[in-house]
């Protein structure tokens, strides 16, 4: 009888250990690049997609490391009041939030995506990236592969809505454009981040 107890007691212990040590490799694994290149992209109007006249793109290069959980994404994220997150991939059709900023971390894969609309640049992002797209940003997944995979989510309770290019939502969409405010967060580094070098 002891020596059942004793056995189960060792398994016991075995699994906190390996729960313990597997917790610790991802965290060793899943820090922050603090020295992450950031790349702008200003777009100008093309068309029906009335992008962002104000506010460039910008691609955080490997900001989360090349073994990043997507728990670690949402939870930088969420601590720096980007909320109402989700996983997914990109549409693969033109599409724009009028109403909202959006962050998308890359936490599988890669994709080759066209921001601004039909004719515009081509961006590869890939695991580790974070792109953060002003509203009014056209966007559309391209090509990706690997089980390409993101967390989506907007700063301080902004609600998005949908666009795809149609001439009647331009006016609508431009008015909207203007009234949405700057984040109170980089969505990485919070109140001093990076992205206020290049969203003012």
């Amino acid at each position: 009888m002891k020596i059942k107890k004793l056995n189960s007691l060792k398994m016991k212990v075995r699994m906190i250990l390996t729960v313990i040590c597997v917790f610790c490799m991802i965290q060793s694994n899943a820090q922050l690049n603090l020295k992450a290149e950031v790349k702008k992209l200003q777009l100008e109007e093309n068309g029906n997609f009335p992008n962002n006249p104000k506010l460039p793109v910008l691609v955080y290069k490997n900001v989360f490391g090349n073994h990043v959980p997507p728990e670690l994404i949402e939870k930088t994220l969420f601590e720096n009041n980007w909320r109402g997150s989700w996983r997914n991939g990109i549409y693969s059709f033109q599409h724009y939030h009028s109403t909202a900023h959006e962050a998308l971390g890359v936490y599988s894969g890669w994709a080759e995506v066209q921001l601004g609309g039909p004719g515009s640049e081509i961006v590869r992002i890939e695991k580790g990236d974070l792109v953060v797209l002003p509203a009014g940003t056209a966007h559309k997944r391209i090509n990706s592969g690997d089980g390409f995979a993101v967390v989506g989510a907007y700063p301080d309770g902004q609600n998005w809505d949908m666009n795809y290019g149609k001439s009647e939502e331009v006016q609508p969409a431009r008015e909207n454009i203007s009234k949405v405010p700057l984040p109170e967060n980089d969505p990485v580094f919070g109140k001093n981040g990076k992205m206020f070098e290049f969203w003012k």
